[in-house]
């Protein structure tokens, strides 16, 4: 197992490369030029000249992918051209949403997507299991930005004033806000990689609000991503539900279920200790292949509940052709996907001791 999982970290610097050379290549394919986006009307070919000199955009472009692999390699993802931030700033900033939004979508859709799968599954061609894959498909095909506008009106208008009511927007109420750790631990001269994980720590919800004691920051931030995680979570929630459900339906036809069956096992444990088991192998790819997608951002959530995630960042930066931006999210996006498959290629060998990862 331990030579399988340094064999996929060693494995991920020729794919990281690889990542940011398409990206490096496609970004530039884009029509348009920066300097003339950022400046509008007021762009000159002198203007334009020094923009493009002073962003190293005039050198020919292995010259630009050697000398940011350089500086990657350092830690240095760039400079923001659109707003003359480091990029690693801007990731410290955007990311934590992201994750946690992706987190609490995931719980949702995975404990009732494997549920609504389950009694779907033990129901089959009943009212109920009939009931539940019309609602799984009805998830599938609802328009995200449908949805949660939908949740808005309904949880942020008609039940205002009600013990119902869901903030409809916005990532806290007004008035409250979290504390940078930095400031909190009285640290100074804090640089490099170790700023990049104070801020992101200080940008996550969970972790600062619990280090710096901050509960009703973490009720509020919360109660405020109730919405946006039911809204992007349905999706995969009504996938896992029909994979669930046929995969399920598949092992409680195998010999080993009729067997412990025929043994006098009870039907729950028939189902939670033998069936199930064997039956999460599809589930888990899914949710893995599902959290990946997540964590590349949920634009058009992001945008109808104004989240500062990486979505929205992504999109901005494309229009922009902020060219460090786009490359450094597209790098920590593809690194982070593709440590949640390396998750679920080794939590096969535990669902089912019959996989030998090696």
């Amino acid at each position: 197992m331990l030579q399988f999982i340094t064999r996929r970290l060693l494995l991920l610097i020729p794919v990281m490369i690889g990542i940011v050379f398409i990206t490096f290549g496609i970004v530039r394919l884009i029509p348009g030029n920066p300097c003339v986006t950022m400046l509008g009307e007021r762009s000159t070919p002198e203007k334009c000249e020094r923009f493009m000199e002073r962003y190293g955009l005039n050198d020919n472009v292995i010259v630009q992918f050697g000398r940011y692999l350089g500086n990657m390699a350092q830690g240095d993802l760039g400079t923001s051209i659109k707003f003359s931030r480091p990029v690693v700033d801007i990731i410290s900033e955007r990311l934590p949403l992201t994750i946690e939004l992706t987190i609490c979508a995931m719980i949702f859709s995975t404990i009732f997507g494997i549920l609504f799968g389950v009694v779907s599954a033990l129901k089959r061609n009943s009212f109920v299991d009939t009931l539940t894959m019309i609602g799984a498909n009805i998830g599938v095909s609802m328009p995200v930005f449908w949805l949660g506008l939908m949740l808005a009106y309904v949880f942020a208008l008609m039940l205002k004033g009600t013990p119902f009511f869901i903030p409809p927007s916005g990532r806290f109420s007004a008035g409250l806000t979290m504390t940078s750790l930095i400031k909190f631990w009285g640290l100074t001269d804090v640089t490099g990689f170790k700023k990049f994980v104070l801020d992101f720590l200080s940008n996550s919800l969970l972790i600062n609000t619990i280090i710096t004691g901050n509960w009703k920051a973490l009720k509020d931030g919360l109660w405020h991503l109730i919405l946006p995680a039911v809204a992007v979570g349905t999706i995969p929630m009504a996938v896992i539900a029909r994979m669930t459900r046929s995969s399920l339906l598949e092992v409680l036809g195998l010999d080993y279920v009729r067997t412990a069956r025929a043994k006098g096992l009870i039907e729950r444990l028939v189902i939670s200790k033998h069936a199930m088991r064997n039956a999460l192998i599809p589930i888990v790819t899914i949710i893995g292949i599902e959290t990946g997608s997540l964590l590349s951002g949920a634009v058009l959530t992001e945008t109808v509940f104004a989240l500062p995630g990486v979505g929205t960042a992504l999109v901005n930066a494309i229009l922009a052709r902020d060219y460090p931006v786009v490359q450094g999210f597209t790098l920590v996006i593809s690194i982070i996907f593709v440590l949640v498959n390396l998750i679920v290629d080794v939590s096969y060998a535990y669902l089912d001791p019959r996989i030998r990862v090696e």
